[in-house]
């Protein structure tokens, strides 16, 4: 059964990195847009990013412009949009689809109960949510409206962890 393992995703430099690089991480997976109602998630995000990271928790931030074009950002904009703005130490991917017909191998496998084996949950606006087991597995999806430090998103992460 393929894993998020089987994926590559594109840094800012243009450089492909193999997501199996996160193997054996906990990982929140996250479309993200700079000027969306949601973009102050960012600090959320990064708030959950520091409480967990020493225990192997990794969030993968993939910026799309797929809704409403709230992300008109690319390149070395979009990086420091990301990295001074908005403060985050996490990892950021160059911008992608996230769906349509352009959509990334990543998302069609995050979002595909037939590729995936577990959900089926498309993207239906920015910071749509995917919690990854240390397997590489899709465990969970959560909705843009769904705050990163949650309890139900929290909690989760906590139980992956101890597995």
């Amino acid at each position: 059964m393929k894993t998020i393992y089987n994926f590559d995703a594109l840094q800012f430099n243009g450089k492909k990195k193999s997501l199996a690089d996160f193997e054996g991480k906990v990982l929140l997976i996250v479309n993200t847009a700079s000027q969306c109602l949601f973009t102050r998630q960012f600090k959320s995000l990064e708030k959950l990013y520091q409480k967990y990271k020493e225990r192997g928790f990794e969030i993968l931030a993939f910026p799309s412009n797929n809704f409403r074009n709230q992300e008109p950002l690319t390149g070395s904009t979009l990086e420091t949009f990301c990295r001074i703005n908005q403060q985050v130490s996490f990892s950021i991917f160059k911008r992608s689809h996230v769906i349509g017909e352009y959509t990334t191998p990543l998302y069609n496998f995050l979002s595909n109960k037939s590729e995936n084996g577990r959900i089926n949950s498309k993207p239906s606006w920015n910071f749509h949510k995917y919690l990854i087991n240390r397997q590489g597995e899709v465990v969970d999806f959560f909705y843009p409206i769904t705050s990163p430090l949650s309890g139900k998103i929290c909690r989760n992460i906590e139980r992956l962890l101890q597995e």
